[in-house]
């Protein structure tokens, strides 16, 4: 039987620590060291991002995110544009062993007006 992209979603969801944009902004302010990475296509963010924010799509983020981030105990959210990227980003990074990891499931406009 295939999956949805939907039902891939709430399981990931069932895994990783979702998070609103309140307890995101919480968790970003309190921490030491902090990343907040957009997952969206670079195409996306080149038109609005937050100012906080690096840029790693999804389909890079097992390449690139060593280089960003090399230490595991590092607070990392990530964002999409409504939560589900984000969500599959994050169980992706909890499965590289990254420990501190919260996929933000708002909308990007929301998101936006709370970080900038």
């Amino acid at each position: 039987m295939i999956k949805t992209a939907d039902e891939l979603i709430k399981q990931a969801q069932t895994k990783v620590d979702c998070v609103d944009v309140v307890t995101a902004k919480d968790l970003y302010d309190s921490a030491k060291k902090a990343l907040i990475i957009d997952v969206r296509e670079a195409k996306s963010a080149d038109k609005s991002k937050l100012n906080v924010s690096i840029n790693i799509s999804r389909g890079l983020l097992e390449m690139k995110i060593a280089k960003v981030c090399p230490e595991t105990n590092t607070l990392i959210l990530t964002h999409c544009g409504g939560g589900g990227r984000a969500s599959l980003s994050a169980l992706t990074l909890k499965q590289m062993g990254y420990k501190n990891v919260y996929a933000i499931t708002a909308k990007f406009e929301e998101i936006k007006k709370s970080f900038g």
